[in-house]
């Protein structure tokens, strides 16, 4: 992890994205293209950078301070979901709500809207670098947006607050990963969370394999699974 200390003014500028760190190479599908990603997250940072500016200057701490993390994450894909299609004309946001996938192709189902549709791509965002949880074990082309920020809770290894820290997207991956590459996960007698499925290993190296983006520079967050 960086350790470079930082106020929480400074925090409020997100890390701009290593203009380097993008994968030519990686595959794609739906009219989709690095460059569309690209806009799409460069306009999160233009937007949260907005935000926390002026809650700055107003003394109030930053938008990820005050989220649950869980609901932080919503937001950010959410951000991406929404995004991309105005960059990418061949992609348009699931209309219906909850609807599975986020994106779907353009036209491909009536009204742009479908439940639960075998064409298109799942957005997620998430803090950790791998592990990353869903409702249902889908055959889906999955996107992972990984962004580091902290959230002003108590750190799980640490078990001290969380200093202030910028935002900053650590890495995109994307594949067509099938339900065997899910696996649900059990719970406590004591834990309160939601029975989800998991990535699992072969999911994890699919998309790795066909990585986006990686922020190259500084020294990004260390690997690290979700918490079960």
């Amino acid at each position: 992890m960086a350790t470079k200390k930082y106020t929480e003014i400074e925090a409020c500028a997100p890390i701009p994205i290593y203009p380097n760190g993008f994968n030519s190479a990686a595959v794609l599908p739906y009219g989709l293209t690095v460059a569309h990603i690209q806009k799409g997250m460069e306009e999160f940072l233009t937007f949260l950078g907005f935000v926390n500016g002026q809650l700055g200057t107003k003394g109030i701490h930053r938008l990820e301070s005050f989220m649950m993390a869980a609901n932080f994450s919503s937001l950010v894909g959410e951000f991406m979901s929404a995004t991309i299609p105005r960059f990418c004309r061949t992609l348009v946001k699931n209309r219906y709500h909850n609807g599975h996938p986020d994106l779907l192709p353009t036209d491909r189902y009536p009204r742009n809207a479908m439940q639960h549709g075998d064409k298109g791509i799942e957005i997620k965002a998430s803090r950790y670098s791998r592990g990353w949880q869903g409702h249902n074990a889908e055959n889906a082309w999955l996107m992972v947006f990984v962004f580091d920020s902290n959230t002003s809770q108590l750190d799980r290894e640490t078990n001290e607050i969380q200093s202030p820290r910028p935002f900053q997207f650590v890495k995109v991956v994307g594949a067509k990963i099938t339900k065997s590459d899910w696996l649900f996960s059990g719970r406590s007698a004591t834990s309160r969370r939601t029975i989800t499925a998991s990535v699992t290993r072969s999911g994890y190296e699919k998309m790795e394999a066909n990585w986006i983006y990686r922020h190259s520079e500084g020294d990004p967050p260390t690997d690290q699974a979700a918490p079960q």
